[in-house]
């Protein structure tokens, strides 16, 4: 479990990087000197790169995840159970405080 949450926030980042990145580009588009375009290139060769990247993890996350559900069905839909249980519990303990 502990491998999907940290795969979710990873492409979470990769994908704010990236706005960012793109963000960085349109900004200096304007600029003339010469090392500015080529860090706007290596910029863009790697933001390429990178989003490629992310895609084939993105990928693999759903292929392990399904992989996992497959194989395990029987505790998977025990883990839900007892988070739905914990829920409900919790928020009928909310509930009745008010």
């Amino acid at each position: 479990m502990r491998n999907g949450v940290s795969t979710d926030r990873l492409i979470k980042d990769l994908h704010s990087v990236a706005r960012d990145a793109e963000d960085l580009v349109k900004a200096t588009a304007g600029e003339a000197t010469e090392q500015v375009r080529e860090a706007r290139g290596r910029l863009v060769s790697t933001l390429e790169t990178a989003e490629e990247t992310c895609t084939a993890l993105q990928g693999r996350a759903v292929a392990a995840t399904g992989r996992v559900l497959r194989q395990h069905p029987l505790q998977t839909m025990g883990v839900a159970f007892g988070i739905g249980i914990l829920i409900g519990v919790l928020v009928n303990r909310g509930n009745s405080r008010s």
